[in-house]
């Protein structure tokens, strides 16, 4: 049901209420769902169990009346078609072939914005993922953070937000430490085994790579940054360090790339420190009165907001721990003017969440308790030839996201970011997911990326096979839509803009994919029942504008998730 005629019937529920309510002080909250069961109406309602009790009323008797009267009013002709009582006292509501009807033209007029809403006009949201440390290539479970935050991100914008993608460079610390002497190892020939490798380096052949490259005094650049040119000369530590970072971001830069994947701002960890943000957010937080020392330490009473045990922001050996500058860079953030931020991270951070809300309570300039928003989401395990893939030769340790796009497609880069895209975003993020490379090769219903675009690709087949133009459908009689599957098919292509308002509010993309899967199941199911070019000229212009529709919304799915459309299959 499109939602202008949501509010209709919500207001002829109103009409129907007031003359009952009238003299008292109750007030209604009249919410519509849509029955679990299609066989007991388009729109259920169960307004009258929730007043029955405050009008002294019994439920059944009370919903009799305003059924009466909603079936009275002239202003509800055109939508309402019948309406009946259920159980004690829930009201089921028919809506006319007509307004299931009007979906059609709502898609075909507004094309491409079909489906966006405006709740975020005027608001600002800065949505974090990836956000890797630039010590190795993307693995997995970087790539299910892009797949979730590109999406989150595309669905903000659909309801009007202004989104900024940010990626937060972890440039800072003793990973940096350990790149820079692994790289130092390879380029003075020592490899993984040796008596003289360092036993936390980084195992993967690209250490090797950054080194020869090191070596032959290449430059290199990344994006948002300076290029870096080796110096080439194995003892200068602060030249390897600076190389081997920048040759990663830039590796991390295609590895992005090749998932279609856009960053709005790149921002620097090192900068915290740099631009002295780090020791004003320690000052800010002494002068609230919420820090002590203890045993060298300087710790933040996080107990006092929620936390099970208060934390050390400064060890004893004058280091930060890595919560700081979280708060430090949050504090950012809100200066920034975002009113909304939302993180997307591995479940593993799941205990950050506290301490960093609770820093930027104890600086007291105004953040709103809750800010900053989290998603975290679970690991992927990678199964291929029916075994689980742990390693990759390239990353030493992990499979990487250029792996999977490229297993993934069989050697076609858009096929295997269309399934990686999809397939990481398929499930709720707080839960674990198998990545199977087999499935996702298969052009069968078993693979839900091809089921969907298939539903595309057969749409487009048979227009091909019409002579007409799209001109010709604005003004079309839908009249004729009234077969099982048009109407299961109409009812999904108006649920549209309410999922995608809902998967916004919920921060849950995965709502998008099972969305497109349920419109291509009732596409196939609808194929396999009518036949769209008919000798029955009216039956045959009423169909075809459905399958421009639906073709439409598929468009508008697999756009905001990333993925194509493709007309040929």
């Amino acid at each position: 049901m499109l939602a202008q005629q949501k509010q209709e019937i919500i207001a002829l529920f109103n009409a129907a209420l007031a003359p009952i309510l009238d003299g008292t002080e109750v007030t209604a909250n009249v919410v519509l769902e849509r029955p679990r069961d299609s066989a007991h109406g388009d729109v259920a309602c169960n307004i009258a169990m929730q007043l029955a009790k405050q009008l002294k009323m019994n439920p059944r008797e009370l919903a009799t009346k305003v059924v009466a009267a909603l079936l009275e009013n002239p202003a509800g002709k055109h939508l309402v078609a019948s309406a009946d009582i259920a159980g004690p006292g829930f009201i089921n509501l028919r809506v006319t072939d007509a307004s299931k009807q009007a979906v059609v033209k709502t898609v075909l007029a507004q094309g491409a914005q079909y489906g966006k809403g405006t709740a975020g006009a005027g608001k600002h949201a800065i949505i974090e993922f990836v956000s890797a440390n630039p010590t190795g290539p993307l693995h997995v479970g970087h790539g299910r953070q892009a797949a979730l935050g590109d999406a989150l991100s595309s669905l903000f914008e659909a309801q009007g937000f202004d989104v900024t993608r940010e990626f937060y460079y972890n440039d800072a610390g003793v990973q940096i430490s350990t790149l820079a002497t692994s790289v130092q190892a390879r380029a003075r020939g020592f490899k993984p085994g040796d008596a003289e490798w360092p036993e936390s380096a980084y195992n993967g052949d690209y250490i090797q790579d950054i080194a020869n490259d090191f070596l032959a005094k290449k430059t290199v650049s990344a994006s948002d940054g300076a290029p870096a040119t080796a110096s080439g000369d194995v003892n200068d530590i602060e030249s390897i360090r600076a190389f081997a970072v920048t040759y990663l971001r830039n590796e991390q830069d295609i590895d992005l790339q090749a998932f279609g994947v856009k960053f709005d701002n790149y921002y620097l960890e090192s900068s915290l420190y740099t631009d002295g943000k780090v020791n004003a957010t320690v000052e800010a937080l002494i002068g609230s009165g919420k820090t002590y020392e203890q045993d060298g330490a300087l710790w933040l009473r996080t107990t006092e907001y929620g936390d099970d045990k208060d934390r050390v922001m400064r060890k004893s050996d004058g280091t930060y721990t890595y919560f700081l500058p979280d708060v430090a860079y949050h504090i950012q953030k809100f200066k920034r003017g975002f009113t909304q931020a939302i993180n997307i991270q591995g479940s593993d951070h799941h205990g950050t969440i506290a301490r960093v809300r609770a820093g930027l309570q104890a600086v007291n300039i105004g953040i709103p308790q809750g800010y900053p928003d989290y998603v975290l989401h679970k690991m992927v395990t990678v199964m291929k030839d029916g075994a689980e893939v742990k390693i990759s030769k390239r990353a030493g340790s992990y499979v990487t996201v250029r792996d999977l796009i490229e297993w993934s497609g069989g050697g076609d880069i858009t096929k295997g970011r269309d399934a990686v895209r999809f397939f990481l975003i398929s499930r709720k993020a707080d839960t674990e997911f198998v990545f199977d490379v087999d499935v996702a090769l298969k052009t069968s219903d078993e693979n839900p990326v091809y089921y969907v675009q298939y539903a595309h690709a057969r749409i487009c087949r048979m227009l091909e096979q019409w002579t007409g133009s799209e001109a010709e459908l604005a003004n079309v009689d839908l009249s004729p839509l009234t077969a099982p599957a048009e109407a299961t098919l109409l009812a999904t292509l108006a649920s549209y803009p309410e999922v995608l308002a809902r998967a916004q509010a919920e921060l849950g993309p995965h709502q998008i994919a099972f969305y497109l899967r349920d419109l291509a199941a009732a596409l196939h199911s609808f194929y396999f029942a009518e036949r769209v070019l008919v000798d029955d000229e009216a039956v045959k212009m009423a169909r075809i504008a459905l399958m421009v529709a639906t073709r439409q919304v598929l468009r508008n799915g697999l756009a905001l998730i990333g993925v194509s459309a493709p007309d040929k299959m």
